[in-house]
């Protein structure tokens, strides 16, 4: 697609000025239109970002941009996407893709009939450079036969983060809580890096958010990966820490964990093997000055998914992550809901 580019913001939220400046920052590309229920919060993200139209009907923006983001409630995710999709719009949708199975079908179902438009979601910690370090160290089999992976989300979100959003913690608007919200960043990570889950088995529950949210605030599951190992989710939102994600792989030959992006861990039956890994790691050290504005959690993934998405919009080719990826973590959070409800373990048959 040669020329210039323009883009609709679908919901104007807290996530949406990361969507409106990496698309600014792309020479060639131009928000046109903001969009949310509430005309105001359009409004206020026109103003500050020099949006030249407003409204609160989505589908009013379709027919007038190439290519939106959806920073709505995950609720309105699908039929959202897959009206963009039968209009010929180009995607790209936030995380989670979907807060039920029904609604995740109802995007693929919308693909599948119209597969020109780039649909891309959102993961941007796979553009972090320590996530990609750590998948390359995986794919070289620096770790010799990995025994256990696992990831361990540990956060911090109040009653009154849930009351000023009232599609947050429910079950038909957001699909969950903490596995579907902050913890699935970090699910999508591991599974990317180990290949794929084969099948989890969990459980969940409501400790300090009774009252406030019909979901969970914290859970936990077994994993089986697709390579044979096994691993660990574990996620909590009523920490008194404010945000503590890590990453951990542990194999026959070595073992490194991430917190906060950074390791933590650095063990090698080969002190070569750990040297080297020691210095990758150190290279993948981003300035303090390209850091996100927005939320120092949200990474420094953003703009470079948005980059990637433009790009793969300009030359019709697939985006680094598709919406049939980033499927996979969605469904093994439902997986995890469903093996709650069933006290089974749940197979996830989608690819990472």
């Amino acid at each position: 697609m040669a020329g210039e580019l323009t883009c609709g913001i679908i919901g104007c939220g807290v996530i949406a000025p990361a969507h409106i400046q990496g698309y600014q920052a792309i020479p060639g590309v131009r928000v046109t239109w903001a969009c949310d229920l509430i005309e105001e919060k359009a409004r206020q993200r026109a103003a500050e970002y020099g949006i030249a139209h407003v409204t609160r009907d989505y589908r009013e923006v379709l027919g007038n941009v190439d290519c939106i983001s959806v920073c709505t409630d995950h609720g309105s995710h699908a039929k959202i996407t897959a009206d963009a999709l039968r209009a010929g719009t180009h995607v790209l949708c936030e995380k989670a893709l979907a807060a039920t199975p029904a609604g995740l079908r109802m995007m693929f179902e919308a693909h599948a009939r119209y597969p020109y438009p780039i649909f891309a979601a959102v993961f941007q910690h796979r553009f972090d450079a320590e996530i990609r370090y750590l998948k390359e160290l995986v794919n070289e089999g620096a770790f010799g036969t990995i025994l256990t992976a696992g990831m361990q989300m540990r956060c911090l979100r109040t009653e009154e983060y849930y009351r000023a959003d009232k599609w947050r913690g429910t079950w038909d608007k957001e699909g969950g809580a903490v596995l579907i919200n902050q913890a699935i960043h970090f699910i999508d990570a591991l599974a990317w890096i180990m290949g794929g889950i084969e099948a989890v088995q969990g459980t969940y529950t409501n400790l300090t958010h009774n009252g406030v949210i019909e979901a969970e605030d914290t859970a936990v599951a077994m994993v089986r990966f697709r390579c044979g190992a096994l691993g660990t989710i574990e996620a909590t939102c009523s920490s008194n820490i404010d945000w503590e994600p890590t990453i951990a792989i542990h194999g026959s030959r070595g073992a490194v964990e991430l917190r906060h992006g950074k390791p933590t861990k650095i063990e090698f039956e080969n002190e070569e093997v750990a040297a080297r890994v020691r210095d990758g790691f150190a290279a993948c050290a981003v300035p303090s000055s390209v850091r996100s504005a927005i939320r120092s959690y949200y990474g420094e993934g953003h703009s470079a998914q948005i980059a990637d998405f433009v790009d793969a919009v300009r030359h019709h080719r697939e985006p680094f992550v598709t919406a049939r990826s980033a499927r996979h973590a969605v469904e093994v959070v439902f997986g995890i809901y469903e093996s709650h409800r069933t006290r089974k373990w749940v197979e996830i048959t989608s690819a990472v």
